[in-house]
């Protein structure tokens, strides 16, 4: 009676510690304060990893209006006309004082659309009734569904002045140029950080083994622009509103600033609540539509439930000139095309100070991804991708500054020398942050120079990447339950809150 007493006690004490949580724990980089307050770690360069957390819709300070319909569309036999001329009608008309000109209703049903639909004014919001408003692209050619676009292109006003400091570390919100009499609060100025023969070489970007069609790193071509607005200034120093991503070091040419004008860059334009698809002919089809939706040349926009099928490279598509957009809550479904280079790219972010969250993915290749170039800050937070064909991470050439936020998948998450893939891919990124993560494997490497990678709290197994003997990123607590923060872009927003 005593053994039997004795076993039934152990099997109770054993099936309540598998209720116990796993103990919080918090990594050396990023520590939660009192009040909430976040308590960073730098290096002995005095490099941190940046807050993320002004992206998006105007920094993720307002919330996404409800802007009131103005204009109602129903199918019909010639629909891309039917709505084309209602966002040129409204296009027409004054903006209002909040900003907008209103929203345009496509009411249920199926709408057949062979060509794009283009806005290219400020104030727009184009909204259905979810999953019943249905545009179907039946076009035959590699196009996009829905056009958001602007024209032009940043354009440098006078007053080009470099960065004094010999060295402004990755998380710096404030740095001294060598004069500010030019300057003021509230200036919108590009902080621009030259590629150079020296930093070229350093990372090794001069000698990627060749094959047909490599091309070595140009000074010419690596150049990064970072687009910033002035909140402060204080003798020769100016404080700026979204964090250094990559250091401005002097060793490597430093940096310098110049105020810039985008007369064309439209915002205020929104796409909801839509489902899209397109027409195929096969699982490789190719003669079809390719992106869902693409925004370039605007800020403070938002796309939100969005539902897109079948398209050959993505549901959403940022290009380099879209910036503050909020992504959310939005699903990218069964591609068709080749399951090779350059197609489905689920969520494709070129722009800068963009926001992802609660996105959704099946077959993709790269669903979670960030293009040659890219100016952070950028977060992707709370997505998921499964059945997956490639990698999610930066993909080539130079990322600069993006947080990977609680994103799982089952394949890959990746940030390391691509080597000669592609025509010179190379290192794919500096600054990103990959944060309490879950895949099958993740090779998250540091370049050779200019900063360092992070991968805290990841879910899976670690391998050493396409190519041996790369710097390894800084891991911690691989495998480990109750990274604390769980989440550091929320966590982060709420600091700063």
């Amino acid at each position: 009676m005593h053994k039997l007493v004795f076993f039934i006690t152990a099997i109770a004490l054993i099936s309540a510690s598998a209720f116990i949580p796993a103990q919080n724990w918090e990594s050396s980089f990023v520590k939660l304060g009192k009040n909430g307050k976040l308590i960073y770690t730098s290096d002995a360069q005095g490099n941190v990893i940046p807050d993320f957390s002004r992206v998006g819709f105007y920094k993720g300070d307002k919330p996404i209006p409800n802007i009131p319909v103005v204009s109602t569309v129903e199918p019909s036999s010639n629909s891309l006309q039917t709505i084309q001329s209602a966002i040129d009608a409204l296009a027409a008309k004054p903006i209002g004082s909040n900003g907008f000109r209103g929203v345009i209703l496509l009411k249920k049903g199926i709408y057949e659309i062979p060509s794009s639909i283009n806005i290219k004014a400020s104030g727009i919001i184009l909204r259905g009734e979810g999953e019943a408003t249905k545009l179907i692209a039946t076009g035959n050619t590699q196009y996009t569904l829905i056009s958001v676009n602007g024209n032009g292109s940043p354009k440098e006003l006078p007053g080009r002045i470099k960065i004094s400091d010999a060295y402004v570390p990755a998380g710096a919100t404030s740095f001294n140029i060598e004069s500010t009499g030019g300057f003021k609060t509230g200036d919108k100025i590009i902080v621009h950080r030259p590629a150079t023969e020296n930093w070229i070489h350093d990372i090794k970007m001069d000698q990627i083994e060749t094959r047909e069609g490599t091309k070595q790193w140009t000074t010419a071509e690596y150049a990064l622009q970072f687009e910033r607005v002035i909140t402060n200034i204080k003798g020769k120093r100016i404080y700026i509103d979204n964090p250094i991503v990559m250091a401005m070091d002097a060793k490597y040419g430093g940096g310098e600033v110049y105020p810039y004008s985008f007369e064309g860059r439209i915002t205020h334009v929104g796409i909801e609540n839509l489902s899209c698809e397109s027409t195929y002919s096969s699982d490789t089809a190719e003669d079809h539509a390719w992106d869902a939706i693409r925004f370039n040349r605007i800020e403070n926009g938002w796309i939100r439930n969005v539902t897109s099928r079948y398209f050959g490279y993505s549901c959403i598509n940022l290009g380099q000139y879209a910036k503050f957009i909020t992504v959310m809550d939005s699903r990218c479904y069964d591609a068709k095309s080749k399951i090779e280079g350059s197609r489905r790219y689920s969520f494709n972010n070129d722009g800068q100070m963009n926001l992802f969250m609660n996105c959704e993915t099946t077959d993709g290749r790269h669903d979670y991804v960030t293009g040659a170039k890219v100016a952070g800050p950028n977060v992707f937070y709370n997505c998921k991708a499964s059945r997956t064909h490639a990698d999610i991470g930066p993909h080539h050439r130079w990322s600069a500054g993006t947080l990977y936020d609680n994103i799982v998948t089952d394949g890959e998450i990746n940030v390391q020398d691509r080597g000669n893939w592609g025509t010179g891919h190379g290192w794919s990124g500096v600054t990103q942050v990959i944060w309490n993560c879950t895949a099958k494997r993740a090779a998250i490497q540091s370049p050779w120079a200019s900063g360092k990678n992070y991968c805290i709290g990841l879910q899976g197994e670690k391998y050493e990447g396409r190519l041996k003997g790369r710097p390894d990123a800084e891991w911690e607590g691989r495998n480990r339950d109750g990274l604390n923060p769980k989440s550091l872009y929320l966590a982060q927003l709420d600091a700063r809150r």
